[in-house]
């Protein structure tokens, strides 16, 4: 059975998730301002989430359908997308094992890995508040 019960819960998890990071006094405006459009298409339940750089001051979280062009597609399951924000999955790794696939230029993915730190930080307490596993 997949780690989140349905695509609502997930909504709620990884959405307060990305809500939490672009809330980052110091995250926040620095993804705003890097000006990259992530879309990420999970299966597992399946769900399309974006996160948009929104006026360039605020980021903002979109779900399902857009008609944005993504800088980045990340295309992975729910089950490694809760792996990867628990830290027990690397992104180079679950990259070369296929585990999660990217489109878009590489580099502009890797330099938002520092950027995630707070979402990193936050995420196995959320999750346990959501009633998730960790």
């Amino acid at each position: 059975m997949p780690i989140f019960e349905s695509k609502e819960k997930m909504k709620e998890v990884l959405g307060g998730l990305f809500h939490i990071l672009l809330d980052d006094p110091d995250a926040g405006p620095k993804f705003a301002a890097a000006g990259i459009t992530i879309k990420f298409d999970i299966t597992d339940p399946d769900a399309q989430l974006f996160i948009t750089p929104g006026d360039g001051t605020k980021g903002e979280v979109l779900w399902g359908k857009q008609t944005i062009d993504p800088t980045i597609v990340m295309t992975l399951s729910g089950d490694t997308c809760h792996k990867f924000w628990l830290k027990q999955l690397s992104m180079p790794i679950a990259l070369a094992k296929g585990l999660i696939k990217a489109k878009g230029p590489m580099p502009k993915v890797l330099k938002l890995l520092p950027i995630l730190g707070p979402a990193y930080a936050a995420y196995p307490d959320w999750a346990k508040s959501q009633g998730m596993p960790v």
